[in-house]
């Protein structure tokens, strides 16, 4: 079977959304010898890329483009140990979490799944974070963006806090901030000084990559 083909299967796998093909096609990839790199770009990549397409065209539900970031979170495991000299160049670091008072993560955990297997390096917060926390964190990992999750109308106004103090403690030269959630939308992100703002996680890495200056 050629190169092209074990890679095709993987796109396969993850486009349905099948962690069992991804795992044994992955593995079979490392058998041709076929480069990590090119086994996450060709394979993995292309077949979360086919999800997104499929997820914003209404075909595919937010379970269907779960299943397909699980998937291809099992491959990118596998091959991640073949990485470890530090080859793998991410497009930059993004700190995620959801406010203070808010338990929500379903939507959260998406867009950091996709955010990953596009490329990304994200550290997650998890839920109910301070906005101190956010703080202190960003100043340990130097993200190139800050996701901030909120999905209850008594929490937003958490997302416009922490903007506050990264102004005050005088970051938001170098991190960019990115919004999220339910109750959010476009005018609320430019009324608090937002750079981007998705509404979904298909776009989410949309948005990322033109705060990094990775424009497709």
């Amino acid at each position: 079977m050629s190169n092209t083909e074990i890679l095709e299967k993987l796109s396969e796998g993850v486009r349905e959304g099948d962690v069992e093909q991804v795992q044994e096609w992955t593995q079979k990839a490392i058998d041709a010898e076929i480069a990590p790199l090119d086994v996450i770009n060709d394979g993995l990549t292309k077949g979360i890329q086919e999800v997104g397409a499929l997820f914003s065209a209404g075909t595919y539900y937010l379970p269907d483009l779960l299943l397909g970031a699980k998937a291809m979170e099992s491959g990118i495991k596998i091959l991640e140990p073949l990485m470890a000299d530090g080859n793998r160049k991410f497009l930059g670091k993004v700190l995620m979490g959801t406010v203070q008072g808010d338990l929500h993560e379903i939507g959260k955990n998406i867009v950091i799944m996709m955010l990953k297997t596009e490329g990304f390096e994200v550290f997650d917060l998890g839920i109910d974070v301070p906005a101190e926390k956010f703080i202190a964190e960003a100043k340990t990992i130097q993200p190139d963006i800050i996701g901030i999750s909120a999905l209850l109308t008594t929490t937003v106004g958490r997302q416009k806090e922490i903007i506050e103090l990264l102004q005050e403690e005088g970051m938001r030269k170098n991190i960019k901030v990115m919004i999220g959630g339910a109750p959010i939308n476009q005018n609320w992100a430019d009324s608090i000084g937002a750079e981007g703002y998705a509404e979904d996680a298909t776009e989410a890495v949309r948005v990322a990559k033109n705060l990094v200056g990775k424009v497709n």
